[in-house]
């Protein structure tokens, strides 16, 4: 296969003004954020406002779906946190030969992880639903929904996979591109099927999976198509779309770590919700909405986070260790300032954002003065995910899997179950674990970042 030629863009990550460098690594992945967040957001606010013998059960039901489709990232993470450190680096070197096996090799893998997680769910959704604490009316609908939303990620396994690679190499407004058209037609789509439209006859809260399904799986063709057609230098080569060979061992090397943090993590977060639906259903809806709003912090994060992988990971390739810890000070930097303005917002606005996500004076009643105090955790919730992020751009995945067993397992559900459960405090209770995790997984990722421990881990 010849080498793709060295672009500009590349050229510029290593040379360029390092905090302009990143701002516009970081824009165009929020910009993506963005728009999905509002996807997730809109679903939540479909379901809250849907006739009131099912408004609650279908925000319930929507948040399970939610969980299960972090939980779904998070296994696709474990291919994908391999592809970006390894693609940045062969980048940074200038192995452009190389970053397209790690890419091809990822594709097949991508494949094979999806297949699996949609048989899971087909098999297991009644599981996961009585898991979670569901019951009834609203049990049915999140067994429904779950499987439905199952065929649209096995095509997010792989379109997920191939963004890493493009952001591996600089390219981050393709990604852009390809979610912000698919959050754009997921809205639209869930919409007309919800409340009808023409000839078609409302779907209810059905019409909000079918539009999700429908937005994913043109997604996952549209990057597959970009792949194919080799922009950002990187292109299909079917000899190359195996699952063994020493490539395959590095990609799952990093991976793995990093995909068993996000399973521990979820796992985590189940029980922890499992405690909050025993608390009561009022208090379930609660904070099913107050973690969807509390998404907006990971808009920022996730994108500076990204920006700090592939500065670090492309800086260590070219053999530039300043330049590496740099960018990930700076991308952290930036994002917190962002935070301040999101603490500000959460503090001083959740009147307003509970009474527009639901009608429920008792779901109201019970969500906003917790989410008030929530606020206050946004910036250790920040530098937590960008640091982390920053060190995975390295390679490092094996600490930040230590961290997340201890912040979960001994912090948020020890003291929310204490707090929430026995001290009888309800979701205020329960979410001082929660506040209590954030804050000290924000300490000890900015520690990590500034011991440089991370600079000797090899690849």
């Amino acid at each position: 296969m010849s080498r793709a030629p060295i672009s500009s863009a590349n050229v510029d990550l290593m040379s360029g003004p390092l905090r302009t460098t990143v701002l516009f690594l970081a824009l165009p992945v929020l910009g993506e954020q963005v728009l999905n967040f509002l996807v997730g957001f809109y679903d939540v606010y479909l379901a809250g406002n849907l006739t009131s013998d099912i408004r609650t059960d279908a925000t319930a039901a929507v948040g399970v779906a939610a969980y299960v489709g972090w939980l779904a990232s998070l296994i696709f993470s474990l291919v994908a946190t391999g592809t970006t450190a390894l693609i940045s680096r062969a980048w940074g070197a200038d192995d452009r030969d190389g970053a397209n096996v790690v890419a091809n090799r990822s594709l097949a893998l991508s494949l094979v992880s999806g297949l699996l997680f949609t048989g899971v769910i087909l098999f297991a959704a009644p599981t996961l639903v009585a898991l979670m604490g569901l019951d009834g009316q609203a049990a049915g609908i999140a067994v429904r929904y779950l499987r439905v939303d199952a065929i649209g990620l096995l095509f997010s396994s792989f379109s997920l996979v191939l963004a890493a690679a493009l952001r591996g190499c600089g390219d981050m407004k393709t990604p852009m591109w390809v979610f912000g058209s698919v959050s754009i037609l997921n809205v639209i789509v869930s919409t007309a099927l919800v409340h009808g439209v023409g000839p078609i006859e409302p779907w209810g809260v059905d019409g909000i999976v079918a539009g999700t399904v429908v937005a994913r799986v043109c997604g996952g063709l549209l990057i597959l198509t970009i792949f194919m057609m080799g922009f950002s230098g990187l292109s299909l080569v079917p000899s190359d779309l195996s699952l063994r060979g020493e490539t395959v061992r590095r990609i799952l090397a990093i991976g793995v770590p990093s995909g068993m943090e996000g399973i521990v993590m979820w796992v985590g977060h189940c029980i922890f919700l499992r405690v909050i639906s025993g608390i009561g259903k009022t208090e379930f809806a609660a904070h099913i909405i107050g973690v969807r709003v509390e998404a907006i912090t990971y808009l920022p994060a996730v994108a500076y986070g990204a920006a700090a992988a592939t500065m670090v990971g492309q800086s260590l390739g070219a053999g530039n260790k300043e330049r590496a810890v740099r960018a990930g000070h700076e991308a952290a930097m930036q994002c917190a300032l962002l935070g301040v303005l999101i603490t500000a917002w959460f503090v001083f606005g959740a009147d307003w954002i509970y009474n527009q996500m639901n009608r429920d004076e008792a779901v109201r009643a019970v969500g906003i003065p917790a989410f008030r105090v929530v606020g206050l955790f946004q910036i250790p919730l920040i530098l937590s995910i960008v640091y982390f992020a920053a060190i995975r751009g390295a390679g490092e995945t094996k600490f930040p899997l230590y961290v997340a067993m201890f912040t979960t397992y001994l912090i948020r559900i020890p003291l929310g179950y204490f707090f929430g459960v026995t001290m009888e405090m309800g979701l205020m209770g329960a979410w001082v674990g929660m506040n209590a995790d954030m804050f000290a997984r924000g300490v000890i990722a900015t520690w990590r970042f500034w011991s440089r421990r991370w600079l000797r881990v090899r690849v």
